[in-house]
């Protein structure tokens, strides 16, 4: 395995669970020796699967990659409310859902798919005056946040188990998932939330190219060690 990491390397990661995006590209940063490192679409710490880092010249390309369209698969849970829409704050609310039926599932996923506008979540890396909308929300500011334009090409419900829904979601760059959760709880008249996400694909790059985070890491650390002793 050879790289070149100041001329540009994209990594693909599969981000490990609890890990930030920016807890990635700092462990990588370390890995690499080189400064200019970047990820191309950020993951919720909730959340893994594929994540690209870019390093030297093709952090360039950054922008590029994170306007791809990205796919994910992932659980709601029906009937309970949460202030960040997954499993990083405690329920907040509880809803019936026993008036819910698979033919409902499908109309509310429908009802989700093309082109939105979508409030995203407070607990998010979105700024307000400067500041990360998450932080205005852990200090309990009264904040609003504005709908944007996304697009939902497919909301594919794969497998149900009431109170939990399982999916295929293909969408465009900007598109919060959890606020899809939401969303869906709002279409079927119930709460919901976010209770596993994975990123599979951004355009052409799929998870199945990815590594885990440890065995990149440690073949970029046998690459630089082959380097001092060849």
């Amino acid at each position: 395995m050879s790289f070149d990491f100041a001329a540009g390397e994209v990594l693909l990661v599969d981000k490990p669970l609890t890990w930030t995006s920016f807890d990635a590209v700092k462990k990588i940063r370390g890995a690499v020796k080189i400064k200019k490192v970047g990820h191309a679409g950020t993951l919720d710490p909730l959340a893994t699967g594929l994540l690209i880092i870019c390093t030297g010249k093709m952090t360039k390309q950054i922008d590029t990659f994170q306007g791809q369209e990205k796919e994910y698969t992932g659980t709601i849970c029906l009937g309970k409310t949460t202030p960040s829409f997954d499993l990083e704050t405690e329920v907040s609310e509880e809803s019936p859902i026993d008036h819910i039926t698979e033919e409902a599932l499908g109309e509310a996923a429908k009802e989700l798919t093309g082109n939105l506008m979508q409030v995203p979540p407070l607990f998010s890396a979105v700024k307000i005056d400067g500041k990360r909308a998450y932080k205005h929300a852990r200090k309990g500011d009264d904040i609003e946040l504005k709908s944007r334009p996304v697009e939902v090409k497919v909301f594919e419900i794969t497998q149900v188990a009431l109170p939990y829904v399982s999916f295929r979601i293909v969408c465009s760059k900007g598109t919060y998932i959890r606020s899809l959760a939401r969303d869906f709880g709002f279409a079927l008249q119930t709460g919901a939330h976010l209770t596993e996400l994975r990123r599979t694909r951004i355009g052409d790059f799929t998870i199945e190219q990815a590594l885990p985070l440890p065995e990149l890491i440690q073949q970029i650390k046998e690459y630089h060690e082959n380097l001092q002793n060849p």
